[in-house]
């Protein structure tokens, strides 16, 4: 006889995205059972008192890098340590990115990466798929992932050089066919030519430390960028979700697309809205290395609460980490060059207070909206609501018991993460983890672990999510091309005369002509043809230049 998994989280007041209330829930075999007061359970199902508590869905973080392989090293979280230290801090799924390079095959990039994750992670995952090159056998595989291999998301790099960084073309196709299976279209909005030339000059004008990252990768590059993909997602008829909206000029156009009826979504990070980038100016290279990320933190000191504004008023949807962390010893790759600097920086373990402490204890956010942009909304976005993102019968039991009062200080010295540095190190916020439950089960509990390299699973989603291809099908037949009607055109046509071919040039007609600073001619090679109808050309008065055509 096979024993049931049984719990009960007693006590507490659950708060979903949309309303709040007092309840218990009773949980079974992983899935809620029951949600309600006075509730009847089995006799010997463990309890769990929320008294005082808050009691809602676990964290989503749209957005990690475990273990990547990148410019010569590894990411030091890898997807035990990583998961391990989301669960800790009160996330129970991230959304990871397997990245295959140029000429790779998109479904080998899926399985390499669900390799890597399937025997370490600790909570549940699913991974978005980059494209980083057009073909027909992308297209094909597109499919495949899809229909197959529960991947409803695709990312699209306007960064990275040589690596994952793709033009219009594969932009525009990558939409296209996104827009066809139900996919959503992720993108890195930036402009990888202007921070190849930008970089260089830095460089070369002696400004190789961490400022020269944000200074060759300025807000208005990551607000054009944003535009552009944007009108290209747009003209398909795409869903489009824009990754870590680092700054108030992307946002800005984000909110005026939305307005003019887009379908895009804004995705800020912990780290945006929790710091800024006036750490790359930091004396301590170890301190302003540690913030390199891309795109930059911005200078602006006044950008976090602004983009929390924006979430809380609906302009921005979800939260992410883009956590991607690199040791102190591997930012040290870039100590003498800005460039070779690993891009990363941490977030899944502390994502969630952060955002308590920066919009809920702030006044920014009330308690549903910090459900909605750290659970819910990417629960929908992605396809995974309501079997994700909210506390009712028959959602996957994922839940975390929440102290709203109790307050901890962030530091790379207590956290549960491999990485040797915190971009938070120091903050003091309002909301704790006491409890996190995932899959049914107790993981994390008053500071203590149970949980094992593979507990987590992988989790697939559907194509063509509600949330968002409600409104893509109801634009697809409102903005349908249609012709107009009118009587034929029965008049004369002009007839086109055809063009000769040029006669082939049987002389060289190149010259050099050397003028001097009189306006005397002094050397003239020329063809016998073009000396015939030479011109003379005289210097500015004063001119003492010697200028060569």
């Amino acid at each position: 006889m096979t024993t049931r998994n049984r719990l009960l989280v007693k006590g507490g007041k659950v708060v979903n995205a949309d309303r709040s209330f007092d309840a218990d829930v009773y949980i079974e075999d992983g899935i809620i059972s029951q949600v309600g007061k006075n509730l009847t359970v089995p006799g010997g199902t463990r309890t769990i008192d929320a008294s005082g508590k808050i009691v809602m869905p676990g964290g989503i973080d749209t957005h990690t890098h475990m273990q990547l392989p990148y410019m010569g090293t590894c990411a030091i979280d890898d997807f035990y340590t990583g998961t391990k230290a989301a669960l800790a801090g009160g996330t129970t799924m991230i959304i990871d990115f397997a990245l295959p390079f140029k000429g790779e095959s998109p479904i080998d990039g899926f399985n390499k990466w669900k390799n890597w994750a399937d025997p370490k992670v600790c909570c549940d995952y699913a991974l978005h798929v980059a494209v980083s090159w057009w073909s027909q056998k992308v297209s094909d595989e597109m499919e495949e992932l899809v229909t197959k291999h529960g991947v409803n998301s695709f990312k699209l790099y306007m960064a990275y050089k040589d690596l994952l960084m793709v033009g219009d073309l594969e932009m525009y196709e990558t939409c296209k066919r996104s827009q066809e299976i139900g996919a959503i279209v992720l993108c890195h909005a930036e402009n990888g030519e202007i921070i190849d030339q930008e970089s260089k000059k830095l460089v070369k004008l002696g400004i190789t430390g961490p400022e020269g990252h944000a200074m060759s990768r300025p807000e208005e590059v990551e607000a054009a960028a944003t535009a552009h993909i944007c009108m290209i997602a747009n003209q398909l008829n795409c869903p489009l979700y824009i990754v870590h909206v680092m700054s108030k000029s992307s946002a800005k156009v984000i909110i005026e697309a939305r307005n003019r009826g887009n379908v895009v979504y804004g995705e800020p990070i912990a780290a945006g809205l929790g710091t800024d980038g006036t750490n790359y100016w930091h004396k301590c290279w170890r301190h302003a290395a540690g913030h390199v990320m891309g795109p930059p933190l911005r200078p602006d000191p006044t950008t976090p609460e602004y983009l929390m504004r924006l979430l809380a008023g609906g302009q921005l949807e979800c939260t992410g980490t883009d956590n991607c962390t690199f040791s102190t010893h591997q930012k040290a790759l870039g100590k003498d060059d800005f460039t070779q600097i690993p891009n990363g920086i941490n977030g899944v373990e502390d994502r969630m207070s952060v955002i308590w402490e920066k919009g809920v204890a702030k006044g920014i956010l009330d308690e549903n909206r910090f459900v909605a942009v750290t659970s819910t909304n990417a629960a929908k976005i992605f396809n995974m609501y309501p079997q994700k993102g909210v506390i009712a019968p028959g959602s996957d039991a994922d839940i975390v018991v929440w102290d709203p009062n109790a307050t901890r200080t962030i530091s790379a010295k207590t956290h549960h993460q491999a990485v040797d540095f915190n971009i938070f190190e120091g903050m003091v916020c309002h909301g704790v983890t006491v409890c996190t439950i995932s899959r049914g089960k107790v993981v994390y509990e008053d500071g203590r672990f149970t949980v094992s390299a593979g507990d987590g699973k992988y989790v697939p989603r559907k194509p063509f999510s509600n949330y968002v291809y409600d409104r893509v099908l109801k634009r697809r037949e409102a903005l349908k091309p249609v012709p107009v009607e009118r009587e034929p055109y029965t008049g004369a046509v002009y007839k086109r005369k055809e063009e000769k071919p040029a006669p082939p040039a049987s002389v060289n007609m190149h010259h050099t002509t050397s003028i001097s600073s009189a306006g005397q001619h002094i050397e003239s090679k020329l063809s016998p043809r073009a000396q015939n109808t030479s011109t003379k050309v005289l210097a500015p008065p004063g001119g003492r230049s010697q200028i060569q055509f």
